[in-house]
């Protein structure tokens, strides 16, 4: 099969197509035309198609298409070797710059080189780790657990013994995927819990309870290992609801509420015994609340009302009586005041003269302290004491 139709079978010249193209790979001609079977040489359309860039010819990419008349197979073949000719000048294959594509064995040692360097980076990110202020920590092996306290020696006599690893504040290291830190709040943090409990006169009682709780800093292998990381909600609401219960039914009512600061250091006693079975340490315990049933709460308010109109009746009583004391004490200083005042008129007269003297002296004083100004006249100026006469035979 020839390039552009059937050929008969001749060795193909040096400056052929299929030549061209055993030196060049770059360069890829083909051509597709239309053939009558038993007419080879009627003119049909010959399309010659390239896979390279247009540019490379000069011609617009539109174009990169060439469709030429069949003239005959000779001089088509001398045409694409006309063509494959300028394409190997405009290339200058010679000239060209191909990178360096480095070998099997340099490449298999980058790869080797990447992946230790992305090992190293995750092991430096992973391998290091904070505890802030106020934390503690522990490491969980993937082999061992939880550090525990470990020794070592020769035979029955120990040479050294290292306590549970809690690690302070501060920076550590731990083994990447083999080992990972637990980091613990080991600051007092407030605990609210609302009971509802029956009095010892069988009156229901609604306490509140707050309680400042932290972990037993040296003990926080065993926390991990017993309670977990949410130990509080483990262990504080079964332990606080069960000791309200047992120590508000040893109180009535209204002793909870005269006695509450001994109710609430009788609960604290008991709830810091059993925290500490827990390596829980309690720092503070405290009633937030009392509230009592409604009936009972109405019956209480029935009773100070009572007592309040009992106080307030006696107090009536009480000034009732003193009123009446009062009077009996001013009318007997009236009398005993008119009993002397009658045996001093009858031991000197003039004692009427000095009361009315004292009397216009007082009434004066007010006048002339009045906003309103009196004018007397002179001859009332000294109402009417002309007329007084101190004589007591002209009386």
């Amino acid at each position: 099969m020839g390039l552009c139709g059937p050929q008969p079978n001749k060795p193909k010249p040096i400056g052929s197509v299929s030549h061209l193209r055993r030196q060049n790979p770059l360069v890829s001609l083909s051509c597709s035309k239309s053939l009558t079977p038993h007419k080879p040489y009627i003119n049909p359309t010959t399309t010659v198609r390239t896979s390279f860039s247009s540019t490379f010819i000069g011609i617009p990419r539109s174009s990169s298409s060439l469709s030429f008349p069949l003239i005959s197979p000779t001089v088509l073949d001398v045409l694409c070797i006309c063509i494959s000719v300028e394409l190997g000048n405009k290339m200058n294959m010679k000239n060209m710059k191909i990178p360096n594509v480095p070998s099997g064995g340099a490449a298999s040692a980058l790869l080797k080189l990447g992946v230790i360097g992305g090992i190293g980076l995750y092991a430096a990110a992973n391998s290091l780790y904070n505890v802030e202020g106020g934390h503690r920590a522990i490491v969980f092996n993937r082999l061992v657990g939880v550090k525990d306290e470990f020794s070592f020696g020769v035979g029955h006599e120990i040479d050294l013994l290292v306590n549970m690893q809690v690690y302070p504040e501060g920076t550590h290291f731990v083994i990447p995927w083999f080992e990972r830190p637990v980091i613990y709040d080991v600051r007092a943090r407030p605990h609210l819990v609302e009971s509802t409990s029956g009095s010892r006169d069988l009156q229901m009682v609604k306490i509140g309870l707050r309680v400042l709780t932290r972990p037993l800093p040296e003990q926080l292998p065993t926390v991990y290992r017993t309670l977990g990381e949410n130990f509080n909600e483990r262990v504080l609401p079964s332990i606080i609801h069960e000791t309200l219960k047992a120590v508000v039914a040893q109180y009535n009512a209204s002793q909870l509420i005269t006695q509450r600061e001994v109710v609430s250091r009788e609960i604290r006693k008991i709830l810091t015994e059993r925290a500490a079975n827990f390596n829980i340490v309690l720092d503070d315990v405290s009633i937030t609340a009392l509230t009592f049933g409604k009936e009972f709460t109405a019956a209480i308010e029935a009773k100070q009302v009572a007592a309040q109109e009992a106080e307030r009746a006696k107090f009536v009583v009480e000034k009732a009586e003193q009123d009446k004391r009062s009077a009996v004490i001013r009318a007997q200083g009236e009398a005993k005041s008119a009993q002397l005042i009658g045996q001093a008129i009858a031991n000197n007269p003039a004692f009427i003269t000095l009361r009315k003297i004292e009397a216009a002296r007082e009434i004066a004083h007010t006048i002339s302290n009045a906003a309103n100004k009196v004018f007397l006249n002179s001859d009332d100026l000294l109402l009417n004491l002309q007329e007084m006469s101190l004589d007591p035979s002209k009386k």
